[in-house]
């Protein structure tokens, strides 16, 4: 027999074998589709929602009177302790009242000491009936006089030195100095803004939530303070997307709702201690949430239209109803979690969904018996490619 009828004969046998594999495997219907059930199961969830950094004190440093800002004691981004000074405004002007001040006040003093010696002396003199009483009230009135004229002449000193030390401004508290907006011979007064000084040993986070989701939570706990007391640790998600090393807590709650929002606001308080967060900075406040029957359902069994999604659930007789589902917006990519429209014991088709329509009757199997489908298939294919590879190489 010739080389050539011996791979014709060779070839021929091998797809004879490969044509018995093909008959002989389980081939998927044209009206069958794997269908799933609904079952409720435990889910690790997070909500995110865009957030304010602030210092948990941020104090917006103001002179209490005008001047030319003679010296500035600090640099941006520096450390200082509460009473430090910041700040000096030129104060030639209110030393010399202050001056001015303590010689009435030492005038005064004067005036008093002569006041006590004629009123003594006049006692002394009524007292051996030398003098009338007129004599001797009229000393007494003098007396009495220089002692209010020395209180006053005091009080206009005290008054005097507070305006001077107006012209050193003082840190109210401990933190970081933010920016410094005026330089020295700046004419600054009580509407200037000179700096910020930040406690950022601990920071607050702003964030807000719907009306509804604040209602359910409030609703769910007993109340607004249990809600708050029952929310876990939440997390940040900074400006560069990734996530804060420390976990924060919710201690607030707005007792007013935003009327142009409808939010409410929240601060969740966060530790600071490598002061990595700063004050007016961004991020996202990450609130985690474990639901124990939550229905959850592969992305890929759904349809969008017009930004809403369906599935098609089995019903009676075999028949596929297009339904309507909403869902959490937040997801993994993959999976969706189905607040409404589909319930436990609920049956849903998983695969094929482009080839069905509404009402349409199908032949329900597991996504067991699918996957075994879809595996055959494939092996069946693998086979037909290897028949013609022979073949081809045979025929060389």
């Amino acid at each position: 027999m010739e080389m050539k009828q011996v791979i014709t004969l060779a070839a021929a046998a091998f797809l004879v074998v490969s044509c018995g594999k093909k008959s002989g495997g389980m081939q998927l219907g044209d009206n069958e589709y794997p269908v799933a059930t609904v079952e409720a199961q435990d889910a690790s969830m997070q909500t995110t929602y865009p957030a304010t950094i602030k210092g948990v004190q941020d104090v917006e440093i103001r002179p209490k009177l005008s001047g030319f800002l003679t010296k500035l004691l600090v640099k941006e981004g520096q450390t200082v302790s509460a009473g430090q000074v910041l700040f000096e405004i030129d104060n030639v002007t209110y030393q010399a009242a202050v001056r001015q001040a303590q010689a009435a006040v030492n005038t005064a003093q004067a005036q008093l000491n002569t006041a006590k010696l004629t009123y003594e002396n006049n006692k002394q003199l009524h007292d051996s009936k030398v003098i009338g009483d007129y004599q001797l009230q009229s000393a007494q009135n003098s007396y009495t006089s220089a002692q209010a004229a020395l209180a006053q002449a005091k009080a206009n000193l005290a008054s005097a030195k507070e305006t001077l030390s107006f012209c050193y401004v003082k840190s109210p508290a401990a933190g970081v100095v933010g920016s410094l907006p005026y330089k020295v011979g700046s004419l600054v007064s009580a509407s200037s803004s000179l700096t910020t000084v930040s406690n950022n040993s601990s920071m607050e986070i702003y964030f807000s939530l719907p009306e509804k989701d604040v209602l359910a939570m409030a609703k769910d706990a007993g109340g607004t303070n249990a809600a708050l007391q029952q929310l876990p640790p939440v997390k940040l998600q900074l400006s560069d997307g990734t996530i804060y090393g420390h976990e924060g807590k919710v201690v607030k709650m707005s007792g007013v709702i935003d009327p142009t929002t409808g939010a409410v606001q929240l601060i969740a308080r966060f530790p600071n201690p490598e002061r990595i967060l700063k004050s007016g900075g961004s991020g996202l406040i990450i609130i985690p949430k474990h639901d124990k029957s939550a229905i959850i359902i592969p992305q890929r069994v759904t349809a969008e239209v017009q930004n809403k999604l369906f599935v098609y659930v089995l019903r009676d007789s075999n028949k596929v109803r297009y339904t309507e589902i909403t869902v959490d917006p937040q997801n993994d990519g993959l999976n969706y979690v189905v607040t409404s429209g589909l319930k436990p014991g609920d049956k849903y088709v998983t695969s094929g969904i482009t080839k069905l329509s509404d009402g349409m009757e199908i032949k329900p199997i597991t996504v067991e018996e699918y996957e075994k489908k879809i595996k055959e298939a494939e092996q069946l294919s693998k086979a037909n490619g290897n028949a013609d590879d022979f073949i081809n190489a045979m025929s060389k």
